[in-house]
């Protein structure tokens, strides 16, 4: 019957494997969870991740990740899920990680039995133990190679989304190109993790889909499809290696006999392509077109919807999850909670009640005073350092107490806008903001936010995101890409309106937006003298 259907979504995060269930009206009815460190010891990660003596290398024990998979479904089996009623699987993964499948794995993956785990029959099918993952920085010299043979940083941007990076998948593959071409040679196919979680279900390669696909370095974001001048500029024969990238709404096909017969999974089961965890972030925030999603915690994240994107050298532009003709963006800032949490003990004795009673005695604009706070390097802007200026756009020493801790918040948050423009948002009246992570529960917090951005904003109170936007996205596929997304929702998953602008936001933060774009420049220029 229709209302015992469900849906099954996964997270291969770095430290855990996840999962969730969802039924027809997108409930949780189970969810489950696999903690590397914790529940498989004998692989010895810490944090989920080997880290090699030289700081630079890290990487993670691909068949820890299929043994983890073993547990998790047994989990769940225990827990009542009944795999007869999931009509759709879908799932998600660390971004930027790779798996190397040597030849002749496909033909085990179909032949495998139902009598054994997975982790006990694959075992022999990788040209790599380990895999790269997003934490690995050793490809400098890749890196430079990449942009080099593209014309440099901003036409690899324009071209990719992302100006070449250490930990993405190509410059991956070109050291292990580089550094093993026999092993390479022996390599029959590549996947990014979230495409080997779907080769898993489907018992034979799964293609990469184009959210996951465009944080790699090797997608033209425009074409849609795998750009000849970067394939060529890191290793031979990847296009074969890699396989065609397709929408992340594709249904790859029907889940493999193994999971029919040893799980009792229905034939009819859909694999729906797996994509990144930011991708499928943004499907669990439920996202509208035009919307923003703000993560605040110990570093702070934006995630745009975007129909036409202006790429830059810093942030990420992605294929959309939900509609594969739009776009995302992410952009990260280091000096988040930990920063905020600074000033609160400078100003407000440590209390964050204290904080708030001072940021709301003092007015919106702050008396036309802007701070700038960057504990460590920041990445929108490259700087460092804590920046003070007056109303007349001078620099100053210090503020009272009561100016720096609105001039922080203030600050952070028109970093926010600025960038978000930089990179094509523009806000229209039907755009809103959701917000998640720790500090979206202050109240006085969002109410800056919400006032600086002359936006709406509605608190996201959901865990595991990416996993249960996954089990969604899963639904979602099924009704076609075409179908609304939000058409899928009857009622918000645990969204609330926090806070709403006040009438004169506008006419306070637009004067003060075009002062901290041309005060930043400067800052930059101070710390950057060389640019």
């Amino acid at each position: 019957m229709a209302e015992n259907n469900s849906y099954l979504g996964f997270d291969f995060s770095t430290q855990q494997l996840k999962a969730v269930v969802i039924n027809e009206d997108l409930e949780v009815t189970h969810q489950s969870v696999v903690n590397f460190d914790l529940d498989l010891p004998e692989f010895r990660t810490h944090g989920g991740v080997h880290s090699q003596e030289d700081n630079f290398t890290v990487t993670a024990p691909t068949i820890m990740w299929i043994k983890a998979l073993d547990m998790l479904i047994e989990r769940l089996k225990l827990e009542g899920v009944d795999f007869s009623t999931v009509l759709a699987i879908s799932g998600a993964a660390q971004q930027h990680g790779s798996v190397f499948w040597k030849k002749g794995a496909e033909q085990i993956l179909q032949e495998i039995s139902p009598n054994k785990f997975l982790h006990e029959q694959l075992q022999g099918c990788f040209s790599l133990r380990d895999s790269p993952v997003w934490m690995d920085s050793s490809t400098k010299s890749q890196c430079n190679n990449l942009e080099e043979a593209v014309g440099g940083d901003m036409a690899l941007a324009q071209l990719t989304g992302s100006r070449a990076y250490e930990r993405f998948t190509g410059n991956q593959i070109a050291k292990f190109y580089q550094t093993r071409p026999g092993t390479y040679d022996m390599t029959e196919r590549i996947s990014l993790i979230s495409s080997f979680g779907a080769t898993l279900f489907l018992g034979r390669y799964a293609a990469i889909d184009l959210s996951d696909g465009s944080g790699m370095n090797l997608l033209d974001i425009n074409t849609k499809d795998w750009s000849d001048v970067c394939l060529e500029a890191c290793a031979p024969s990847l296009r074969k290696k890699l396989g065609q990238p397709v929408p992340a709404c594709t249904v790859l096909g029907s889940v493999s006999p193994y999971f029919i017969e040893r799980y009792g999974f229905s034939e009819n089961c859909k694999v729906v392509a797996f994509t990144g965890d930011n991708p499928a972030s943004l499907a669990g925030t439920q996202m509208n077109k035009g919307d923003m999603t703000i993560s605040l915690g110990t570093s702070d994240t934006v995630f745009l919807w975007l129909t036409d994107p202006k790429p830059s050298l810093s942030g990420h532009v992605l294929c959309n999850p939900i509609n594969s003709k739009e776009f995302m963006a992410l952009l990260c800032f280091k000096n988040g909670s930990f920063t905020r949490e600074r000033i609160r003990d400078e100003c407000a004795e440590g209390s964050w009640e204290l904080f708030n009673d001072i940021l709301e005695s003092t007015p919106r604009g702050n008396f036309g005073n802007i701070g700038m706070f960057f504990d460590m390097m920041e990445i929108l802007p490259a700087v460092i350092g804590d920046f003070r200026f007056n109303k007349n756009n001078e620099s100053v020493q210090r503020f009272s107490k009561e100016v720096e801790v609105r001039a922080l918040v203030e600050g952070q948050f028109l970093a926010k806008r600025v960038h978000a423009e930089d990179f094509g948002f523009k806000i229209n009246s039907s755009a809103r903001i959701i917000a998640t992570g720790g500090a979206s529960t202050n109240k006085s917090l969002i109410q800056v936010l919400a006032d600086v951005f002359n936006l709406p904003v509605f608190v996201l109170d959901i865990a595991n995101s990416a996993c249960l936007g996954s089990a969604l996205r899963a639904k979602h596929a099924l009704l076609g890409e075409d179908f609304c997304f939000q058409n899928m929702f009857n009622k918000p998953l645990g969204i609330q309106l926090s806070a709403i602008p006040a009438k004169d936001a506008d006419e306070v933060y637009g004067p003060m937006l075009a002062r901290y774009r041309t005060l930043q420049e400067r800052v930059f220029k101070i710390c950057n003298p060389l640019n």
